[in-house]
């Protein structure tokens, strides 16, 4: 693998008048029409969205982590009228103030159960479920199917007593997410980028007893100055604990000579990365060495193979089966040699393994963008190499957008 194929701009954070940059009316228009088009081809009337990543493709509007997870805000879309929010409280009223791409009247206070803390016996959920039937009714969809993409189970009792024939339409929306503009592009790159510099960060300061939480306490600090809105997990992983892998981190002292890799899960503008590197601390041996090679060659045997019309089997398959890395089966070694799509969320289409890829593949497309990882155990019993590249399907072939150096085991302050 040589370069980093077709440029992909990384614009600065601010809106300038001399260069063209991330227009997010343009970005917003294009995810909701991508959204009906998906409806329109369905057999649905409506789709009821409770993924926040969903809400906010739809929609243009997002409420951080604390209340974004709480399956308390939805959204409705049917096929000839606008998105309608329910949103937490006050945050409805800054719709109205600050988002007016959407019709006042459709940004509405809502309240359900906050993942079972508000009892069913409480009427929230019927009440909503009330409301939305009538709008059902209005916009002249009652009585055909109604997709839902995740839901709490009253909810979902609450609209089959209401007669709502309910469908999965969590499918239909990863299916309209896969395909990314150059706005969305941009804000990948951009959220690869500060990635980028937060990995110069931690090659200058992993040394000789600094602890893994350390590490991980310097990149949300590094992030969250360079403008990133949600620094989503961070593994730091070292020593005896690469092997097997833990994703996560703890208080470990990181020791001379010993291999440690990292993982930067955030997003900017919403737009997420998946991004490993592996360093060892001071010098490094020839069994890390080794594991490190394979895991490169393995790396970019897939990306060699990035191109429009390949199957995802066939990436998979240049990566090796589970028990050739000492793994019993493919789902115990699921997640190490790995593919996944980026957006607005971590895991989107494609997925890309031996666990799935080779009885229900997927056809690359251009505007496709996603991740690939791979590891390799050390024959030293306890390292391990892990490496992950951010790749851009483009029908001149992969764009990198992970560019923090990776094609060799760097030693982070050599002896």
């Amino acid at each position: 693998m040589e370069g980093f194929g077709p440029i992909i701009n990384t614009p600065g954070h601010m809106g300038v008048d001399f260069e063209t940059r991330v227009d997010f009316a343009r970005l917003r228009d294009y995810r909701l029409a991508r959204a009906k088009a998906a409806l329109e081809s369905s057999d649905l009337g409506a789709v009821l969205l409770f993924d926040f990543y969903n809400i906010r493709y739809v929609s243009g509007t997002w409420v951080g982590g604390a209340l974004g997870d709480k399956m308390t805000r939805y959204c409705l879309l049917t096929r000839d009228h606008e998105p309608i929010v329910w949103d937490f409280g006050s945050a409805a009223r800054h719709h109205k103030l600050f988002a007016p791409w959407l019709e006042p009247d459709n940004c509405r206070a809502g309240m359900l159960g906050l993942r079972g803390a508000i009892a069913p016996r409480a009427g929230l959920f019927e009440s909503a479920v009330r409301e939305i039937v009538g709008l059902l009714g209005d916009h002249g969809v009652l009585g055909q199917p109604i997709g839902l993409d995740i839901v709490e189970l009253p909810f979902l009792f609450e609209l089959q007593k209401a007669g709502v024939d309910v469908r999965d339409c969590q499918q239909l929306m990863l299916d309209a997410r896969q395909i990314k503009s150059n706005d969305e592009l941009m804000l990948l790159s951009q959220a690869a980028a500060m990635v980028d510099g937060v990995y110069q960060d931690i090659f200058e300061a992993l040394k000789p007893g600094v602890r893994e939480n350390e590490i991980v306490a310097l990149a949300n600090k590094r992030l969250y100055e360079m403008g990133s809105d949600q620094v989503e997990a961070i593994n730091a992983v070292s020593g005896e604990r690469c092997n097997p892998h833990p994703h996560n981190f703890t208080d470990r002292i990181i020791r001379p000579g010993e291999q440690a890799f990292f993982d930067i899960i955030h997003s900017y503008n919403g737009y997420r990365t998946c991004y490993y590197r592996t360093m060892s601390v001071g010098s490094s041996t020839a069994s890390q060495r080794d594991a490190y090679t394979r895991a490169r060659e393995w790396m970019d045997a897939a990306i060699d193979l990035v191109r429009p019309g390949v199957g995802t089997d066939q990436i998979a398959k240049a990566w090796p089966a589970a028990p050739d890395f000492g793994f019993a089966d493919e789902m115990a070694a699921f997640g190490l040699q790995f593919g996944h799509g980026l957006g607005l969320g971590l895991h989107e289409r494609p997925v890309i393994s031996r666990l799935n890829s080779l009885t229900d593949p997927i056809e690359l497309k251009t505007g496709m963008v996603f991740a690939l990882e791979t590891y390799c155990p050390a024959s030293d019993g306890f390292s391990a190499a892990r490496i992950e590249e951010e790749v851009v399907v483009t029908d001149q072939g992969p764009t990198i957008l992970t560019r923090f150096p990776a094609q060799e085991l760097m030693v982070a302050n050599p002896y």
